[in-house]
Protein backbone atom coordinates (compact mmCIF):
# COMPACT_ATOMS: atom_id res chain seq x y z
CA UNK A 1 0.00 0.00 0.00
CA UNK A 2 1.11 3.41 -1.03
CA UNK A 3 2.09 6.04 1.88
CA UNK A 4 2.41 9.45 0.97
CA UNK A 5 2.82 12.54 2.80
CA UNK A 6 1.77 15.11 0.53
CA UNK A 7 -1.09 17.31 -0.55
CA UNK A 8 -3.32 18.24 -3.55
CA UNK A 9 -3.48 21.99 -4.27
CA UNK A 10 -6.62 23.70 -4.61
CA UNK A 11 -8.35 25.09 -7.02
CA UNK A 12 -8.62 23.91 -10.57
CA UNK A 13 -5.22 23.99 -12.28
CA UNK A 14 -3.05 21.33 -10.51
CA UNK A 15 0.60 23.90 -9.99
CA UNK A 16 3.15 22.83 -11.46
CA UNK A 17 5.76 23.09 -8.42
CA UNK A 18 6.46 20.41 -6.47
CA UNK A 19 9.46 18.92 -4.89
CA UNK A 20 9.64 14.66 -4.24
CA UNK A 21 11.66 12.87 -1.57
CA UNK A 22 12.95 9.58 -2.84
CA UNK A 23 14.19 7.72 -0.41
CA UNK A 24 17.00 4.92 -0.55
CA UNK A 25 16.98 1.06 -0.12
CA UNK A 26 14.88 -0.20 3.27
CA UNK A 27 14.64 3.20 3.88
CA UNK A 28 10.84 5.21 4.18
CA UNK A 29 8.83 8.02 3.68
CA UNK A 30 9.43 8.35 7.54
CA UNK A 31 12.75 8.61 7.39
CA UNK A 32 14.96 11.53 9.16
CA UNK A 33 16.02 13.65 6.27
CA UNK A 34 12.28 12.92 4.98
CA UNK A 35 11.03 14.54 8.06
CA UNK A 36 13.24 17.68 8.06
CA UNK A 37 12.72 18.33 4.38
CA UNK A 38 8.64 18.03 5.13
CA UNK A 39 8.63 20.01 7.71
CA UNK A 40 11.01 22.58 6.31
CA UNK A 41 8.66 22.75 3.35
CA UNK A 42 6.22 23.59 6.21
CA UNK A 43 7.68 26.11 7.90
CA UNK A 44 8.20 28.40 4.88
CA UNK A 45 4.95 27.61 3.38
CA UNK A 46 5.28 25.17 0.97
CA UNK A 47 3.69 21.80 2.59
CA UNK A 48 1.30 21.72 -0.64
CA UNK A 49 4.32 21.21 -2.57
CA UNK A 50 5.97 18.60 -1.18
CA UNK A 51 5.33 14.75 -1.50
CA UNK A 52 7.00 11.51 -0.29
CA UNK A 53 6.01 8.32 -1.28
CA UNK A 54 6.35 5.17 0.41
CA UNK A 55 7.65 3.52 -2.76
CA UNK A 56 7.66 -0.13 -3.45
CA UNK A 57 11.00 -2.40 -2.89
CA UNK A 58 10.41 -3.37 -6.40
CA UNK A 59 12.10 -1.13 -8.91
CA UNK A 60 9.70 -0.80 -11.43
CA UNK A 61 6.83 -0.63 -9.42
CA UNK A 62 8.48 2.30 -7.52
CA UNK A 63 9.26 4.03 -10.71
CA UNK A 64 5.23 4.02 -11.95
CA UNK A 65 4.71 5.54 -8.39
CA UNK A 66 6.91 8.34 -8.59
CA UNK A 67 5.73 8.58 -12.56
CA UNK A 68 2.31 8.72 -11.65
CA UNK A 69 3.37 11.98 -8.83
CA UNK A 70 5.01 13.89 -11.81
CA UNK A 71 1.55 13.12 -14.32
CA UNK A 72 -0.34 15.99 -13.19
CA UNK A 73 2.67 18.24 -13.42
CA UNK A 74 5.20 19.63 -15.70
CA UNK A 75 8.08 17.99 -15.20
CA UNK A 76 10.16 21.14 -15.65
CA UNK A 77 8.54 22.26 -12.20
CA UNK A 78 9.63 18.95 -10.38
CA UNK A 79 12.53 18.68 -8.44
CA UNK A 80 13.44 15.34 -7.17
CA UNK A 81 15.61 14.99 -3.57
CA UNK A 82 17.06 11.31 -3.81
CA UNK A 83 18.84 9.99 -0.99
CA UNK A 84 21.39 7.23 -1.92
CA UNK A 85 19.15 4.28 -4.00
CA UNK A 86 17.02 7.32 -4.19
CA UNK A 87 19.42 9.33 -6.43
CA UNK A 88 19.86 6.35 -8.79
CA UNK A 89 15.77 6.66 -9.34
CA UNK A 90 15.55 10.41 -9.60
CA UNK A 91 18.85 10.19 -12.13
CA UNK A 92 16.84 8.33 -14.07
CA UNK A 93 13.64 10.03 -13.57
CA UNK A 94 15.74 13.38 -14.60
CA UNK A 95 16.87 12.03 -17.77
CA UNK A 96 13.80 10.87 -18.89
CA UNK A 97 11.36 13.44 -18.03
CA UNK A 98 13.57 16.50 -17.86
CA UNK A 99 12.95 17.65 -14.32
CA UNK A 100 15.75 18.51 -11.95
CA UNK A 101 17.37 16.56 -8.94
CA UNK A 102 18.84 17.06 -5.59
CA UNK A 103 21.09 14.13 -4.68
CA UNK A 104 21.96 13.31 -1.24
CA UNK A 105 24.74 10.16 -1.06
CA UNK A 106 23.34 8.77 -4.08
CA UNK A 107 24.02 5.27 -5.12
CA UNK A 108 25.84 5.13 -8.37
CA UNK A 109 25.64 1.61 -9.81
CA UNK A 110 23.02 -0.20 -7.05
CA UNK A 111 22.66 -2.86 -8.85
CA UNK A 112 26.28 -3.92 -8.29
CA UNK A 113 26.19 -2.80 -4.41
CA UNK A 114 23.32 -4.42 -3.57
CA UNK A 115 23.78 -7.70 -5.44
CA UNK A 116 25.33 -9.20 -2.10
CA UNK A 117 21.50 -8.27 -0.12
CA UNK A 118 19.97 -11.12 -2.21
CA UNK A 119 17.81 -13.04 -0.11
CA UNK A 120 15.41 -12.01 3.35
CA UNK A 121 15.02 -8.24 3.74
CA UNK A 122 13.29 -6.10 6.26
CA UNK A 123 12.24 -2.64 6.07
CA UNK A 124 14.29 -0.34 8.76
CA UNK A 125 11.26 2.11 9.37
CA UNK A 126 7.99 -0.03 8.45
CA UNK A 127 8.99 -3.51 9.28
CA UNK A 128 7.64 -4.79 6.11
CA UNK A 129 9.39 -8.00 5.26
CA UNK A 130 10.21 -9.05 2.08
CA UNK A 131 12.81 -11.36 -0.43
CA UNK A 132 15.22 -9.20 -2.19
CA UNK A 133 15.85 -11.31 -5.69
CA UNK A 134 17.38 -11.08 -8.85
CA UNK A 135 14.98 -9.53 -10.15
CA UNK A 136 14.97 -6.81 -8.02
CA UNK A 137 19.10 -6.17 -10.02
CA UNK A 138 17.65 -7.01 -13.37
CA UNK A 139 14.89 -3.71 -12.19
CA UNK A 140 17.44 -1.91 -11.48
CA UNK A 141 20.11 -2.56 -14.13
CA UNK A 142 17.23 -1.50 -16.38
CA UNK A 143 17.01 2.16 -15.00
CA UNK A 144 20.58 2.98 -15.54
CA UNK A 145 21.01 6.13 -17.95
CA UNK A 146 24.59 6.79 -20.48
CA UNK A 147 24.62 10.02 -18.79
CA UNK A 148 23.58 13.13 -17.31
CA UNK A 149 22.38 16.52 -18.08
CA UNK A 150 24.86 18.46 -15.72
CA UNK A 151 22.76 21.32 -15.17
CA UNK A 152 19.83 19.71 -14.19
CA UNK A 153 21.90 18.37 -10.80
CA UNK A 154 22.96 19.52 -7.00
CA UNK A 155 25.33 16.51 -5.70
CA UNK A 156 25.60 16.49 -1.91
CA UNK A 157 28.10 14.05 -1.01
CA UNK A 158 30.14 12.98 2.48
CA UNK A 159 33.46 12.17 2.17
CA UNK A 160 32.65 10.27 5.44
CA UNK A 161 29.82 7.91 3.40
CA UNK A 162 30.44 4.50 5.06
CA UNK A 163 27.97 2.58 2.86
CA UNK A 164 29.20 4.27 -0.34
CA UNK A 165 32.58 5.65 -2.07
CA UNK A 166 31.87 9.23 -2.45
CA UNK A 167 33.88 9.46 -5.54
CA UNK A 168 32.12 7.52 -7.53
CA UNK A 169 28.88 10.59 -7.29
CA UNK A 170 31.67 13.01 -7.77
CA UNK A 171 33.05 10.90 -10.96
CA UNK A 172 29.60 10.43 -12.57
CA UNK A 173 28.26 13.50 -11.63
CA UNK A 174 31.25 15.86 -12.74
CA UNK A 175 30.16 19.29 -14.40
CA UNK A 176 27.24 19.24 -12.11
CA UNK A 177 26.71 21.95 -9.29
CA UNK A 178 28.80 19.66 -6.26
CA UNK A 179 28.77 20.61 -2.43
CA UNK A 180 31.17 17.74 -1.15
CA UNK A 181 30.69 17.55 2.86
CA UNK A 182 34.14 16.61 4.90
CA UNK A 183 33.21 14.07 6.85
CA UNK A 184 29.76 13.23 7.84
CA UNK A 185 28.25 10.00 7.15
CA UNK A 186 25.76 8.10 4.75
CA UNK A 187 22.80 9.32 6.79
CA UNK A 188 23.69 12.78 5.93
CA UNK A 189 23.28 13.19 10.05
CA UNK A 190 23.87 17.12 9.10
CA UNK A 191 21.46 17.35 6.50
CA UNK A 192 19.49 20.36 8.35
CA UNK A 193 22.32 22.15 7.35
CA UNK A 194 21.49 22.02 3.43
CA UNK A 195 17.65 22.07 3.73
CA UNK A 196 17.86 25.77 2.24
CA UNK A 197 19.79 25.04 -0.37
CA UNK A 198 17.97 22.50 -1.47
CA UNK A 199 14.70 24.25 -1.41
CA UNK A 200 16.58 27.14 -3.51
CA UNK A 201 17.98 24.84 -5.80
CA UNK A 202 13.90 23.69 -6.21
CA UNK A 203 12.86 27.10 -6.65
CA UNK A 204 15.29 27.99 -9.23
CA UNK A 205 13.73 25.26 -11.52
CA UNK A 206 9.46 26.56 -11.62
CA UNK A 207 7.96 27.13 -14.20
Amino acid sequence: MMRCCWHWPTGSQVDSRLLIYIHGFNSSALSFKAGLLRDHMARLGFAQHYACPELSDRPAQAMAQLEALIGPHDPHGVTFVGSSLGGFYATSLVERFGARAVLVNPAVRPYELLASYIGPQKNLYTGANYEFTPTHIDGLRALEVDAVTPSRYLLITATGDEVLDYRAGVERYAGCEQIIVPGSDHGMGDFAGHLDRVVSFWQAGRV
